[in-house]
Parts: C-alpha cells; structure tokens; sequence
C-alpha cells in the first residue's frame, strides 16, 4: 500500500486549515483590540493633559487678577512657582502672555528666553486664532518621539491673558501597548499550539475510520473481503463505514458468484471438443481454451494479443470486417505433409447493450473425418455411377445395333449377345459387391465362425487354381508343415484368398511366380501372397483398400475387375480382428500381407 506524504493526508490539511482559521480570528481580535486600545489610551492620555492644562490655566488667571501685571518679575515668578508644582519631568509646560511674551517654563534650554517675546509662529498664530483647547500629535525633532501637544487659552476677565502650552512624550503609552501586543502575540501562539494539538486529535477521529476503509478497500481490490471497519460513532462517518461494510459484503457474494461462473466456464471451454477463440473489438486475442490449442497446434502465449485473422493464417484473405460480417461458416485448411487437417470455423459478435460490436468468439471444430467422409461419399457415388455406366452404355450400344438388324447375321448376333452378357453379368458382380459392402457398412454380415486348419486350407486354394490357371505362372508354397488351428469363417476367408491371388495372377507375366508364405508370430498367423507384376508407387499404396480404387483404371477393367475386391477383403479380415497391408516395389511386384489372431477373435 503506498504511503500518503505527510504534507498530502486529510490530516495535515484539517489541522493546516483549522489552525490557519483560528490564526485569522486571532489576528482580526488583535488588530481590533490593539487599534481600540491605542485609540482609548490617547484619548485618556489627551484627557489627563486637558485636565492638568485646565488647572494651570486657572491658577495662572488668578495670579493674573490678582497680582500687578505691571510688576512683570512678580508675575514671573509666580507663574514659574506655579508651574514648577504641577509640572512633571517628562513634559514640556510653557506660560505666554497675550504678547506672547514667555511667562515661564520647565524647559532648562529656555529659562534665559523667560520674559522675552517668542519668535515661534505656531504660538503667535494661536495667540491670534486659538479661542478654545487644542491637542494634536506630533515629533519631536530632537528625541525623535512621539509626543502629544494641548495648547489653552488663558482667560481673565473674560478677555484672553494668554495662552498655555503642555507637550508630553508618548512614549509610556505606546509601550504599554507594545507590551500589550506582545501578550496578545504570545497568547495567539499558545491559542495556534492548542488549537493544532487539539485539532490533531479532532482530525484523527475523523481520518482513522478512512484510513480503515482505505486499506480495506485495497484488500478489496486484492481479493480480501474479510477486513471491516469499526467505528464506535453514529455520525455521518459512522454511517459511511457501515454503507462501506455492507458495500464489501456485497461486493464479497458478487465475487463468490463471478467467481463460480467464471469456474464454470472455464471448465466448460476446457472440456469442450470445440475450440474457441475470443478477441476484443480490435481483434485482437483475448482468450483461447485448450482445444483450439491442439486444433491450431500453437502455444496460446505467443498468439495473445495477436490479431485473429494472423491466428487462422487467413490476413492475406479477410479482414477483421469480414470476419465481423460473416455469417457463413468458413472452412480453413491446416494440413501439413504428414497429415490433414480441415477446421470449420463459425463467428459470433459480441455486443454491449447499445448494441456495438465489442469482440469475436469463433469457434473452431475439427472436421476433416467428416469431410473426408463426405468426399469419399461423393467419390463412391461418382465411381458406381461410371462403373454402372460403361456396361450400360455398351449393352445399349450392342442392343441398338441389333435392333437395325444385325441380329438378322447369326455370328455377328451371337458375338453381341455374349458381350452383352458379359457385361450383364459384370454388373451383377459388381451389384452384389455393393450389396456385401453395404451388409459390412451395415454390421449386418453373418459370420460362421469354425474351428479351421489354416495349412490345409490355404493349400487346397492354391490347388484350385494351379489346376484352373490358363497362364504360365507357377506357384510358390512356403508353409508350415504342422497344422495351424484357428477360428474362421471359412467361406468369407476364401473370397479374400481368391480375390487376392486372382489379382496376382493378373498381372502377373508370362512364365512368373506367385509366393504364398504363411508364418506364425506370437499369437497371430501372417499370410503374404506376393506376385512379380508391375507393382503399385509409394504413394499409392494406402489407397489400394479404398473402393473403386485403381492404380491403373483402364487396364483393370479391362481385365473385367470391379475395384472392390480389396475392400471387400479388408472388411473380411478386419471382421475377423486382423489386419492387412501392401507392400510393393515400382516394376518388381507387389505383396499382399494380412493377419488372423489364432484365438476365437473379430465379430
């Protein structure tokens, strides 16, 4: 889980914001306190002086009623006395008379200018405009302080006598306020460490259930639905983390059951005998079970992400639209040299519900057996049709010319007669080969299984046909000289013998052998019957047993063969749970092997 900075979490940023909040209150208290206090002690400071030049003003206008404004000394001197008793060592008083005469002062620099005229205009211009108390605040040019200034007017029989001036430094007023600001600041800074410790521990009660629901929601995503929160309040958190409990019970029965589709499905296309392929709406492959794997026989890794049409080698073909708007099946051919290999495949589309494509499913099935199956089917019907056909044909054509009159020439008629007998009687071979054929197809042949010595058997067929050979050939016996007992239906095994020993004779040439060995191996007899014809190539050697088949088809039927011999005797021996096979050599003959078990065996 990664861990939120400090200066990044709800914390930080409640107890950064509360703390802010409560140094603006205190900032705004203070301006107003500072700026009411100031305002209140200049006031009072102005009021003090006021008073004191109110006093002094009537001290020094009874002096002057009083006493002999002629005898200036006097005047002076009880100005001065009077002054020096109220007067204070940090302020300035100064005593003029209506001429502006300088009466008395407690400024050691003026006590020579005592009983002159000032010169400064301020006190002339009062002199002259002043006709009730005046304060204001100024500098003081030498001590650079602060100091307030009230200036009187002396009245004396309701006439003015002259005026009074007191200044006196700010300087005890602004340090008081100075120190009072000072434990105003002090207070804010306790106020700001209280309120971010208090606040730190208010915003933990409000963070600890998040970060609770944090990591449980991480161990949601992780697959863990065990965590809950706990939460001891029923406030709006509370309520939060009771929704966000029962969101992950919810969210754990959905997962249970997501999770138990998703089994099933996974079980169903692992077990499917169809391949299937998905993709998303790109193309691009997504999932692939284990089928399609050994359908396509490539590794599902290294085709993920692939596009699809790359996957069944069709790119150069089709597009993805194609594929998107097919709705046929399509046939893909996989075969190699060593095997073949047709797959059909069917797409579907995937839609969201607004109906927009999201993704393809094909589904791959493996149907080269049933295609095979189909075009061998097509092949049979195609070769019975031209087998039925060429006697057909010829009869008509026979039957024809006797019908315009050769049957009135006797040896032309007879000649026609037998060859349409002949082919008459072709087509019955072949009619009942068919029928046989179809009674194997159909596991409706009857087999009567004996008990037969296979030794004696094998030589009274070679017998039969030295004795009704018409060509030079001469037979070949390489059998066992004690009996062999086994389980057979003699008449079946007989038809496959004399099939395969009428093809050998064949094509045979004149004045060649034919080789019939019978060996025993383990618990099965193999009989070889080989000839010295033209042979069978490689290639066609697999093909032999297939109905209608024929290396050389011309020359077969002209030799009056309906190529279902060895069909037929494969169909035989394979009843009976043996096995045949060929071997051959281009231009040096051609041996015909098959097997019987010598236990009672086949149906």
């Amino acid at each position: 889980m990664k861990k939120v900075g400090l200066f990044k979490s709800i914390q930080f940023k409640f107890v950064l914001i509360y703390t802010l909040l409560i140094l603006l209150a205190m900032q705004l208290i203070g301006v107003f306190f500072s700026d009411r206090m100031e305002k209140t002690s200049l006031d009072s400071f102005q009021k003090q002086l006021v008073n004191q030049a109110d006093i002094l003003a009537n001290s020094i206008s009874e002096i002057m009623k009083e006493g002999n404004r002629d005898d200036r000394n006097q005047l002076i001197k009880d100005v001065q006395d009077q002054i020096n008793e109220v007067s204070d060592p940090r302020q300035i008083i100064q005593v003029y008379d209506e001429n502006g005469i300088l009466l008395g002062t407690t400024e050691p620099n003026q006590t020579n200018d005592i009983g002159k005229q000032t010169a400064d205009p301020n006190i002339r211009q009062n002199l002259l405009t002043l006709t009730e108390v005046k304060s204001e605040i100024s500098q003081n040019p030498k001590t650079r302080e602060r100091v307030m200034a009230v200036v009187r007017p002396i009245r004396v029989n309701n006439s003015l006598g002259g005026l009074i001036y007191i200044e006196k430094s700010l300087y005890d007023v602004y340090s008081n306020l100075r120190q009072v600001n000072q434990m105003l600041a002090s207070a804010t800074l306790m106020a700001l460490l209280v309120t971010a410790l208090l606040g730190f521990f208010l915003a933990r009660t409000f963070t600890r259930p998040l970060l609770k629901m944090r990591q449980q929601a991480l161990a949601v995503s992780q697959g863990d639905f065990s965590q809950r929160v706990r939460h001891f309040d029923n406030d709006e958190i509370g309520q939060l983390a009771d929704s966000f409990n029962s969101m992950t019970m919810r969210l754990e029965e959905a997962n249970a059951t997501t999770e138990a589709e998703r089994r099933k499905l996974r079980s169903v296309l692992t077990y499917m005998t169809d391949g299937v392929v998905a993709t998303d709406r790109f193309g691009h492959v997504i999932l692939m079970n284990n089928r399609a794997e050994e359908l396509l026989r490539i590794y599902r890794q290294n085709f993920l992400g692939e596009p699809i049409t790359k996957l069944l080698k069709i790119e150069d073909e089709y597009t993805l639209d194609d594929l998107f708007e097919s709705e046929d099946a399509m046939i893909l051919d996989f075969s190699s040299d060593e095997e073949k290999l047709l797959i059909r495949a069917n797409f579907s589309i995937i839609k969201k519900e607004n109906g927009v494509p999201d993704g393809l499913i094909a589904v791959l099935h493996d149907v080269t057996e049933q295609e095979q199956i189909e075009e061998e089917r097509r092949e049979f019907v195609a070769n019975v049709s031209h087998e039925l056909r060429t006697p057909l044909t010829t009869m008509k054509s026979y039957l024809e010319a006797l019908a315009e009159g050769a049957v009135e020439d006797h040896e032309l008629a007879h000649k026609f007669l037998n060859v349409t007998q002949n082919e008459t009687e072709r087509m019955i071979r072949l009619v009942n080969d068919l029928l046989q054929l179809s009674k194997f197809d159909a596991r409706n042949s009857d087999f009567h299984i004996e008990v037969t010595n296979y030794v004696t058997f094998i030589e009274d067929i070679i017998d039969r046909f030295e004795m009704s050979k018409t060509q030079n050939i001469t037979f070949i016996r390489k059998l066992p000289k004690k009996p062999i007992y086994i389980y057979m239906d003699q008449d079946k095994m007989t038809q496959v013998v004399d099939n395969i020993i009428s093809n050998a004779i064949k094509y045979s040439p004149q004045g060649g052998t034919i080789t019939i060995k019978v060996v025993m191996k383990g618990r099965h007899i193999i009989t070889g019957i080989k000839d010295q014809g033209v042979g069978i190539p490689k290639e066609n050697l697999s093909k032999i047993f297939e109905r209608f088949y024929r290396v050389d088809r011309a020359r077969s039927r002209k030799l009056g063969g309906t190529g279902l011999g060895l069909a037929i005797a494969k169909e035989i021996i394979s009843a009976h749970g043996g096995e045949i096979w060929a071997d051959s050599e281009w231009t040096k003959g051609t041996t015909i092997y098959f097997t019987l078990p010598m236990t009672r065996g086949g149906e």
